[in-house]
């Protein structure tokens, strides 16, 4: 493991001069999470979090620049030059009640910590001076099985925080992983719950799908999940939906957009939307005539895609672009 190779150094200097700072003053700290998971799969880094014994008053009084965040949870971010670092106390969580947020949080160990975590691939530690990996719940050996799989049983960290059903998918997508069975089945069987999180951290996991390396086989696990008939029920709805053959050898209106995504190389998020919703309209007016036909698919498919974009909390100026491109998306044909 190479952490000059795979993080700018900039970022790298000033977590490591937090994580001195925190050593000198005799409490534990660690890079955690993502950014060690990252680093043992030889991927590039552009965040680091920290997780430490140190209290959230002992972290505003050892850095002069810091940000409560969510200090009531044990997160202080540090400033340190232009970088802001998520400090987070070692903490156990109780009582979910909204499907997303714990309401009452205890200060712990190391040990204890990561069992509040969702998957264990990102329940890792690592000393960056040593390069010692902590590593309580066999996180690397899953990822070297290349497999998701929740810190205990799956039912309870879902029901804990429902978000972490979409984040199962993602991280799946992400990393090119397979989804342990159990975690999977019970993915299905929560599916339905998903929307008691706010739409703005739905939107925000379908963004980083659909932007990410591999948004086709996201939106097929958000199908055979049941995800997109609770979330998206109208990109859902394009499954068996068939097109004329003559036109569109490749399948029905989803396997189309799915194709759509494995064509298209990198993607904003607005041209993410486009794509997605470009033929939404087609399910409501599909016909058979001399030939299947769509007959007013685009007008009908912009006022629903304006719909949608409402429903994820898309920025006003990313619903004109997306709505003007879904209603005009057939002149490319010309």
């Amino acid at each position: 493991m190479s952490l000059q190779e795979r993080v700018d150094p900039h970022l790298l200097k000033g977590a490591l001069a937090i994580l001195k700072t925190l050593h000198d003053q005799g409490h534990e700290a660690y890079f955690a999470g993502g950014a060690v998971r990252d680093l043992l799969l030889e991927k590039s880094i552009s965040e680091i979090d920290i997780a430490t014994s140190a209290s959230p008053q002992e972290i505003e009084q050892l850095f002069p620049k810091t940000i409560p965040v969510g200090k009531q949870f044990g997160v202080i971010v540090v400033v340190q030059d232009t970088n802001n670092y998520e400090v987070t106390t070692f903490r156990k969580e109780a009582d979910y009640v909204d499907g997303r947020h714990p309401t009452r949080v205890s200060f712990t160990d190391a040990r204890h910590d990561v069992e509040r975590r969702d998957f264990t691939v990102n329940a890792l530690f690592l000393n960056p001076f040593t390069e010692e990996v902590i590593d309580y719940l066999n996180g690397r050996e899953d990822l070297e099985r290349k497999l998701i799989r929740t810190v205990g049983p799956p039912q309870s960290r879902f029901q804990e925080d429902k978000l972490r059903l979409l984040r199962a998918l993602r991280f799946a997508c992400q990393l090119d992983f397979e989804i342990e069975r159990q975690t999977y089945q019970q993915v299905k069987e929560h599916a339905s719950q998903l929307t008691e999180v706010s739409w703005e951290r739905i939107r925000d996991e379908v963004l980083k799908i659909l932007t990410g390396p591999d948004p086709s086989r996201g939106l097929k696990l958000m199908s055979d999940s049941g995800i997109l008939e609770v979330i998206l029920p109208e990109i859902a709805a394009m499954r068996g939906v068939q097109q004329p053959p003559q036109f569109h050898p490749e399948g029905d209106v989803f396997v189309h957009t799915c194709l759509m995504f494995e064509l298209s190389q990198e993607r904003s998020e607005t041209l993410a939307l486009e794509i997605l919703l470009h033929d939404v309209g087609k399910p409501p007016t599909f016909t058979v005539k001399e030939r299947i036909r769509f007959d007013g698919h685009a007008d009908l498919g912009a006022k629903m895609a304006e719909e949608i974009c409402r429903r994820l909390r898309i920025s006003n100026q990313q619903i004109e672009e997306v709505v003007d491109v879904v209603k005009d998306h057939l002149r490319f044909i010309h």
